[in-house]
């Protein structure tokens, strides 16, 4: 019995033996991603993704040979592997240094680090970037804005790795830029509203202060994430946006909802630093993971963060508040940049141009209207001339 055994196990071993080779593994069984060990001539161990399993074989062989007649590895082979992770640091590093967009920036690359992180720097490919933009527009309905974001952070990552010696070639400068329509503006109707609201209470209650104070400050994502309690003044409801998107400093003001918003904030943390926190005190550096979920769970098409910025403007335009007072509270540069939103509200104009309809006196009244032109006498003036004729 124990000689059957012996035999067995030997047959067993053979078997493996000849499935894979020496120096040839699986590092993840069943990836279909086949990698080769090996020692090189100056006697370190090498490990090296070859790919398909075949490929891997004839490698390591080619290796082997390599080290036994003394060649030494290519130079890209023999520097330390820069993953994409290692980029991606001094990326973030260099938009927290320059640029004011730096919590945007480290939103964007929480996700493209779910992507690629691990992932040698010089094996993406703009193939691979392209998958994953397409998929985002299919199933979140990224605008093209919101792709062109993703795709200049990646590019800049690149820019830098490669002036740095940490990467060879920009892949991100071979996917497409998407045109941008900026005439686009969808804002938050009163029904969608209560539908968003709806699914915020059942999973996401913690977010509502985010949600108030976006809609009642129109702030841009970057703004409001960024905020820090020594730009806040309860006392003269105010908020210091130190630097906005056209580089100026400017104030935003606080109304009882945004006010109440803020008040609930300050009881998640000890009135230092970071303004938004979740329920338990951690700073948050964007909506993404809450926003996307609930918005699609309310199943309201076609609307992003930035849309609440255009209903805070399409409400105030609705309740006739006018444009150099918008442009004011949106802190637009010019008002060419808030004319648009004179456009959003098509029932607010319908009640302006409404107003040139003559009203009709009240019963019993002889008053006449207070249009200069009294329609009513159309009727009369037309047998009149008719006669005259």
């Amino acid at each position: 019995m124990q000689t059957n055994t012996l035999i067995l196990t030997d047959a067993m071993s053979e078997t493996k033996s000849r499935r894979n080779p020496r120096g040839v593994f699986e590092k993840v069984p069943g990836s279909g991603e086949w990698w080769i060990r090996y020692v090189d001539a100056s006697g370190r161990l090498r490990r090296e993704k070859a790919g398909s399993k075949s490929t891997a074989i004839g490698l390591v062989r080619k290796r082997k040979t390599n080290a036994l007649e003394g060649k030494k590895l290519p130079e890209k082979l023999r520097r330390a592997t820069v993953t994409f992770a290692d980029i991606s640091r001094d990326a973030l590093a260099y938009s927290r240094a320059h640029k004011r967009t730096y919590g945007d920036d480290l939103a964007r690359m929480e996700r493209i680090l779910g992507w690629f992180r691990d992932r040698s720097a010089d094996s993406i490919t703009p193939q691979e970037i392209e998958r994953h933009f397409e998929q985002c527009i299919e199933e979140e309905e990224w605008a093209p804005s919101t792709v062109n974001h993703y795709r200049s952070l990646l590019s800049l990552t690149y820019r830098l790795a490669i002036r740095d010696g940490k990467a060879t070639s920009n892949p991100a400068r071979a996917t497409r830029h998407r045109r941008e329509d900026n005439s686009r503006v969808r804002y938050l109707s009163p029904e969608e509203e209560t539908k968003l609201r709806a699914e915020m209470e059942a999973r996401w209650a913690g977010h509502f202060p985010e949600l108030d104070l976006a809609l009642h400050t129109g702030l841009r994502l970057s703004e409001m994430y960024g905020l820090d309690w020594q730009d806040v003044d309860l006392a003269r409801c105010l908020i210091l946006i130190r630097r906005g998107k056209n580089g100026e400093s400017r104030y935003a003001r606080l109304n009882s909802i945004a006010l109440k918003a803020i008040d609930e904030l300050r009881k998640r943390g000890d009135g230092t630093g970071a303004v938004i926190r979740n329920l338990e005190g951690e700073p948050l550096a964007g909506p993404r993971y809450w926003f996307e979920k609930a918005i699609k769970k309310a199943g309201i098409a076609n609307f992003h963060w930035h849309d609440l910025r255009h209903t805070f403007a399409s409400r105030l335009t609705m309740a006739g508040v006018g444009l150099r007072a918008t442009q004011d509270a949106l802190g637009h540069k010019s008002v060419a940049m808030t004319v648009r939103y004179s456009h959003l509200a098509p029932d607010f104009l319908l009640n302006v141009v409404e107003k040139l309809v003559p009203q009709p006196p009240a019963a019993g009244s002889e008053e006449p209207t207070d249009t200069t032109t009294d329609t009513s006498s159309f009727s009369q003036s037309e047998p009149q001339s008719a006669h005259m004729h």
